[in-house]
C-alpha cells in the first residue's frame, strides 16, 4: 500500500449503472492507494441528474453520456472545466440461452416474446439500443415485444431473471463470463457512448473528490476499464488544488 495523505477524506460519487462493477473495482484501488473513502450511488444517468438538480449531496458525477455533465456545468451544478470523457461504452445483445443469440438474424427472425432495453429517455444505453434497432430497420416490428428497464442494471436483471429472453445491455455487465449467447453490436449501428465525468459544485473544495477524478483518468483505473470492455477515454482535466 502506498502512503496516503495526512488527512483522509470521503467522496460521494453518483455513477451511471452500466459502470457499477468497474467503479467498485476502481474505488477499491483508490481507497487502498489514497486512504480516502468512496461512497457510491448507482442509477440511470437521467435519474441521477434529477437528484443532483434537486440538491442531492453528490460531489462527483460519472454519467453514461456527455449531455448531462455538460448541462450540470451550464446550470451551475458542476465545475464545467473539469468535465472529461472517462470511458467509452459498448452494447451487446445478450441471452442466458446459449443458442438464442446468433447475431442480427436473431432479431430478424424474432424467436422470442420479450426483448429488454433500458429506458432510452433516461439511459444512453437504451438510446443506443433503439438506434441499433432503427439502423437495422427492425424497431417498428419489434416494438410490441420491448420491455424497458429503468436503468441498464434493471435491464440486465430482466434478462438474467428470464423476464425477457434477451436484451441489449452493456458489454461491461457480462465481460466477466462467457455464459449464454451474445452479439457485440457493431459500433457503426449506434452513436458513440462517450461517458463523461465532472466535479460537482458540492465537491469543489473537497480534496478527496479531486483526487478521485485524477485517479479515474489514470493508468490503474484504465486497466480496470479495459477489463470490463470499455474504451479508456482521456486523462482528467483537474489539478489536486485548483
Amino acid at each position: 500500500m502506498l502512503p496516503g495523505p495526512a488527512r483522509a477524506g470521503e467522496v460521494k460519487v453518483a455513477v451511471a449503472a452500466n459502470f457499477t462493477q468497474a467503479a467498485q473495482d476502481i474505488g477499491a484501488l483508490f481507497e487502498n492507494k489514497t486512504g480516502h473513502k468512496v461512497v457510491y450511488s448507482f442509477g440511470s444517468t437521467g435519474q441521477l441528474y434529477t437528484q443532483i438538480a434537486k440538491g442531492a449531496p453528490f460531489e462527483v458525477f460519472l454519467a453514461a453520456d456527455q449531455a448531462r455533465p455538460q448541462k450540470a456545468g451550464t446550470d451551475g451544478l458542476a465545475v464545467a472545466q473539469t468535465r472529461f470523457t472517462y470511458a467509452t461504452g459498448k452494447i451487446v445483445l445478450y441471452s442466458r440461452d446459449a443458442a438464442l443469440v446468433q447475431g442480427p438474424s436473431t432479431l430478424e427472425r424474432g424467436p422470442f416474446s420479450r426483448i429488454a432495453i433500458a429506458n432510452p429517455v433516461t439511459a444512453p444505453y437504451g438510446a443506443a439500443a433503439v438506434a441499433t434497432l432503427k439502423a437495422l430497420g427492425l424497431y417498428d416490428a419489434l416494438k410490441p415485444k420491448i420491455v424497458q428497464g429503468n436503468s441498464i442494471a434493471q435491464t440486465h436483471q430482466f434478462v438474467e431473471s428470464g423476464n425477457a429472453e434477451l436484451g441489449f445491455i452493456a458489454l461491461s455487465q457480462i465481460a466477466g463470463h462467457d455464459q449464454g449467447s451474445r452479439w457485440p453490436v457493431p459500433e457503426n449501428l449506434y452513436p458513440a457512448i462517450a461517458q463523461d465525468a465532472v466535479l460537482l459544485t458540492a465537491g469543489k473544495d473537497n480534496p478527496a473528490a479531486r483526487a478521485y477524478l485524477l485517479f479515474l483518468g489514470g493508468a490503474e483505473a484504465n486497466r480496470v476499464k479495459d477489463k470490463f470492455g470499455y474504451g479508456t477515454g482521456e486523462p482528467a482535466k483537474i489539478r489536486p488544488d485548483a
